[in-house]
């Protein structure tokens, strides 16, 4: 059974009931949401109140504070509502917010601060950080009156496939000064993306998410009920780089070698010096980037040592591979042109995640 606060059905059907407001708090970041008779007027929306004074009617006196709920409403609709003053100790009556206006003979904008019926009007009520301020088309005559709803539990990241419970309540007003109880919502649509689950007798909706990324999750209940704000739920595995999660660097960095391609023959005059080459780019950086340059004359092999810069004589098949930098770009001035011989030059990189990538090789000849 729905009850409604004696205020409300007094006709103070104004939300500017009976608080006169105190001193101004200070500045706060609240959420406010307006919701007409079919459809939401202001999406929840975070506003931070200023300490400009409210004044809807032009008269001098006739003003709330900006740091209270009436500040928040106008800082969340740019100014886009008009009321009607009921003096100082009352304040403004909201009659038109943006497009909706209710009718003034039998509805009312009602006012809720963290889903508690106020009995004072949104002068009267200086806000504060975090708190969510509800306004919704409601009526105090001829009519059903309305309860919003609220959801729990919806998580802010899930995994694709898993399941949740998630609580829909809702409220009963009963007496003045007003007491709220919190209820069960049972019966109430949960709707997950384009999915929708059904809230038990306790009110306990088992919904499952499916697909990746963000996912919107709202409740409403039919027989006038104001739906919730659509809560957000973004869906990943954890490794896929949605939901501010980061994609695993798998992918080693390519190497490629400039300058030189295999088959080259050169005469010892125009023997190459400098060694150059680039790298593709990385997510996670560079660690290294490695070359080995062996040299055979016949049945002799020597590779290049970069820690002495020269050739070294070794068994033939021994690789032996140096560090030239971390950068994509690279290149190696050798001390002296390369002396006759059979070469092959080999180059590959490291990623900072240590994904080691393939060897880059040319072969060419010095006569």
């Amino acid at each position: 059974m729905k009850f409604r606060s004696p205020a409300g059905l007094a006709g103070l059907a104004l939300a500017v009931l009976v608080a006169v407001p105190g001193s101004a708090a200070g500045q706060a970041t609240v959420n406010l949401r307006v919701e007409g008779a079919s459809s939401t007027v202001v999406p929840r929306t975070a506003v931070t109140t200023t300490t400009a004074p409210v004044n809807k009617s032009g008269q001098p006196g006739e003003e709330c504070t900006g740091t209270s709920a009436a500040g928040a409403l106008e800082r969340a609709t740019a100014g886009d509502w008009t009321g009607t003053w009921f003096g100082s100790g009352l304040g403004y009556g909201p009659n038109r917010i943006l497009t909706e206006t209710p009718d003034p003979s039998t509805s009312y904008w009602a006012f809720w601060l963290n889903y508690r019926y106020s009995d004072s009007g949104i002068c009267g009520v200086e806000v504060q950080a975090g708190d969510d301020v509800l306004l919704y088309a409601d009526c105090f005559t001829g009519c059903t009156p309305r309860f919003p709803l609220r959801l729990r539990g919806v998580p802010a990241v899930a995994a694709p496939g898993s399941s949740a419970d998630v609580a829909v309540e809702t409220f009963e007003v009963a007496g003045f000064p007003s007491v709220t109880t919190t209820v069960a919502a049972r019966g109430a649509t949960v709707t997950v993306g384009s999915r929708t689950f059904t809230a038990d007798d306790n009110g306990i909706a088992h919904v499952t998410f499916e697909g990746s990324g963000p996912v919107g999750v709202r409740a409403t209940k039919d027989g006038g009920f104001v739906p919730t704000a659509t809560e957000q739920t973004c869906l990943t595995t954890g490794s896929d780089g949605l939901c501010g999660t980061v994609v695993p660097d798998t992918v080693a960095p390519a190497s490629t070698i400039l300058g030189l391609r295999s088959g080259q023959v050169f005469k010892r005059r125009r023997a190459p010096r400098e060694l150059s080459g680039s790298v593709s780019a990385d997510p996670s950086g560079l660690w290294a980037v490695k070359i080995r340059l062996t040299r055979r004359l016949g049945k002799t092999c020597w590779y290049f040592s970069g820690s002495r810069e020269e050739f070294v004589k070794r068994t033939c098949g021994k690789k032996y591979a140096f560090k030239v930098g971390d950068r994509q770009d690279w290149s190696y001035l050798l001390p002296a042109r390369l002396p006759r011989g059979r070469y092959v030059l080999e180059t590959y990189a490291i990623d900072n995640v240590f994904n080691k990538g393939a060897i880059s090789q040319v072969a060419f000849r010095v006569r």
